[in-house]
């Protein structure tokens, strides 16, 4: 959860632009996908992704195509002015950019999934299963609505709007070339 990636950048972007409340909701949505990716892991979405190659293949391209897009919206913002006029995104708008961010991440799935397989025993009982889950939600939470907390902070936002126009580009770079990652791996693998 803390390596920079798609989910960090939204959130912080979003917390550093005078979106408080927008960066809480956008944290709420990477933790349900959490919640979700961390459960299909403990149900064996590994053992799905085996079987069938091009879901996982669909949802690497799907998740390479959002990031690319996240990112040329990035590039394309503009500088933010913190005179607290800064357009809102609603709720349920950062609650999706949040989910989907997370949930077209099928790295994800393969980390929860390699965690799980090399940490619980042979047949693990649906306690420990749910436990892990749980412990997955509340640490996603915490983290992203602290990275939400931390980056909505005045110094924080006021060095942000100073150069919020080479932030976003940088932010879309890095967005961008996870994306191109993720399209080159499944390049990859579906030549192989």
């Amino acid at each position: 959860m803390m390596t920079p990636g798609a989910n960090v950048l939204l959130i912080s972007q979003l917390a550093a632009s005078d979106r408080t409340r927008s960066a809480s909701y956008a944290a709420l949505g990477v933790t349900v996908g959490a919640g979700i990716w961390a459960s299909c892991a403990v149900l064996g979405v590994n053992a799905i992704f085996q079987a069938f190659p091009w879901l996982h293949l669909a949802l690497q391209i799907t998740g390479g195509l959002y990031l690319l897009y996240i990112a040329s919206r990035l590039w394309r913002s503009g500088n933010i002015a913190l005179d607290g006029n800064a357009p809102q995104v609603s709720a349920f708008a950062a609650f999706r950019l949040g989910l989907l961010t997370n949930i077209t991440n099928p790295k994800s799935a393969l980390f929860f999934g390699s965690i799980f397989a090399a940490s619980f025993p042979v047949t693990p009982s649906p306690l420990l299963q749910a436990a892990a889950v749980t412990m997955i939600v509340i640490n996603s939470l915490c983290w992203h609505m602290l990275l939400a907390y931390f980056f909505s902070r005045s110094r924080i936002r006021v060095a942000y709007s100073r150069s919020s126009r080479l932030v976003n580009r940088a932010a879309s770079v890095a967005v961008g070339t996870l994306g191109l990652s993720l399209l080159a791996a499944s390049l990859r693998e579906a030549k192989s």
